[in-house]
């Protein structure tokens, strides 16, 4: 059934109502509303919609076939015509004021912007490029179970307005998963849900900076959140990052000479670099920002995926003073179209944080919700991560062995302790953003390092996804990456 094509009509205007439909009609075709070829709706229904005579509906596609603007077939129905009259006045047009034509364009300046679209990647392409899961070990059979079960039980109610902060049910299951797995101190009050965690650094920005406000960022770091800080306000200030993550004398020496509002940063896998923040790193970040007042946005992004030692906790679980913001995702986990992230805080900033979110998007998929809560509670999401987790560190190494036998005469590495990608360093007579370029052209997408410079000029460095190709794209990826060289 189409839908019925809306027009402004008033009964009360000296225009006729014929000539008020006609103008109306080629000024939508003129704005590109209704396209070259469309059908338009039967003269019945069109006064039926406008509540007018059906003479009055034919006496308007009359005129506006006398001028050009339509064709009409008793056999076929009206159309608007293929081929459009160049611009001209109307025989109706005298009375109305007259006007003047000008293109279609937004009336005010956007300003300048470092925002860039994502490069299309081609069909058949193997995407190594950042550390995306592979979608095809997602659990989506006991996923689409649950949200049938979850639509079962209480449809009205999801389906309905609902708290911004989240499903309760999944706020709980958090909860208790980072208490358990992370060393949170965490109650469902400290939770609060997002889709995905782009949208949790959003809000944080919101509730916590006021414009010019000095934040430290990591030199090499993910620049959708770094847009999101400055979207705030904020003022961006990059600290360098080394083999073990950011240096916090750096830092230091940075709030000695400007007041920081808040620090930005990835300690368990540096984005892009995959370094995790040394212990004696770690101590000192945490006593800098307590002694001087500043938050630290702790973004945890792919936590359940390390491979070698020891798991490493969070910030937030040693943070006693309050100052860590915890933010986390489901992307990595599960899938990112899931669209679940989630933020950690004190109660307080918790509901401010909601009351921004209600006048951004107002509330979560709480269908969605329910049901990956179930998937939390039965320890489907558990046995998900941990399958992926022996998968993708068996990745792992046949990338490092393969990179190794094909490519050591033009890469230097370390492997990565966890992540889903790894960080190497390219032989100084390559150039690296030309080399990406040329595999891309070969389909095998993989990003220099000036896409996560803070400064956007070249670097010597590719990044290299592993966890979503299996074996066999590994292979063959390293294999076109080589003829790409």
């Amino acid at each position: 059934m189409a839908w019925e094509l809306s027009l402004a009509v008033d009964p009360a205007s000296p225009q006729p109502i014929f000539l008020q439909i006609a103008r109306a009609l080629s000024d939508d075709i003129r704005r590109g509303r209704l396209r070259a070829g469309a059908e338009l709706p039967g003269s019945r229904a069109l006064a039926r919609s406008l509540s007018v005579h059906r003479n009055t509906v034919l006496a308007a596609y009359r005129e506006l076939a006398a001028e050009g603007w339509i064709e009409a077939s008793a056999a076929r129905g009206t159309f608007v015509a293929a081929e459009l009259p160049a611009p001209a006045p109307r025989r109706f047009a005298r009375r109305a004021a007259a006007r003047t034509e000008a293109p279609a364009r937004l009336g005010f300046d956007l300003g300048a912007t470092s925002l860039r679209p994502m490069p299309l990647v081609p069909e058949g392409t193997l995407r190594m490029s950042g550390g995306l899961p592979d979608m095809r070990l997602v659990p989506t059979a006991a996923l689409a179970r649950a949200y049938r079960r979850a639509l079962r039980a209480e449809a009205k109610r999801l389906l309905d307005y609902a708290d911004p902060r989240g499903h309760e049910r999944l706020r709980a299951a958090l909860a208790a998963m980072l208490s358990a797995v992370r060393g949170l101190a965490a109650g469902p009050e400290s939770v609060l849900v997002t889709r995905g965690s782009q949208m949790a650094i959003d809000l944080v920005a919101r509730a916590l900076l006021a414009p010019g406000d000095a934040v430290a960022v990591e030199s090499y770091g993910y620049r959708p959140a770094w847009e999101a800080l400055r979207l705030a306000g904020a003022r961006l200030v990059p600290v360098p990052v080394d083999a073990a993550g950011l240096s916090v004398d750096a830092l230091a020496e940075l709030a000695d000479r400007e007041r920081l509002r808040a620090v930005y940063v990835t300690p368990h896998h540096q984005y892009p670099t995959t370094a995790v923040l040394a212990p004696g790193r770690r101590i000192a970040l945490l006593e800098l920002c307590r002694s001087r007042r500043v938050a630290v946005i702790e973004d945890d992004y792919d936590h359940e995926f390390h491979y070698d030692g020891r798991p490493v906790l969070p910030l937030a679980s040693a943070d006693t003073a309050g100052v860590v913001v915890y933010v986390g995702t489901l992307s990595k986990i599960l899938a990112p179209g899931l669209r679940l992230g989630f933020v950690i805080a004190p109660e307080p900033l918790v509901e401010r944080l909601a009351l921004h979110r209600t006048f951004v998007d107002r509330q979560g998929d709480h269908a969605v919700e329910r049901a990956v809560a179930e998937l939390l509670e039965d320890g489907e999401v558990q046995r998900h991560a941990q399958r992926a987790r022996r998968i993708y560190r068996a990745r792992r190494d046949l990338l490092v062995e393969a990179l190794r036998a094909r490519l050591g005469h033009a890469l230097d590495f370390r492997v990565p302790a966890g992540g889903m990608a790894l960080w190497a360093r390219v032989d100084a007579a390559i150039d690296a953003d030309a080399w990406a370029e040329r595999a891309l052209a070969r389909k095998v997408a993989f990003s220099a390092g000036r896409r996560y410079a803070f400064d956007g000029k070249k670097r010597p460095f590719l990044r290299l996804g592993f966890a979503a190709l299996d074996e066999g794209e590994i292979r063959e990826a390293v294999e076109r990456m080589v003829k790409a060289i």
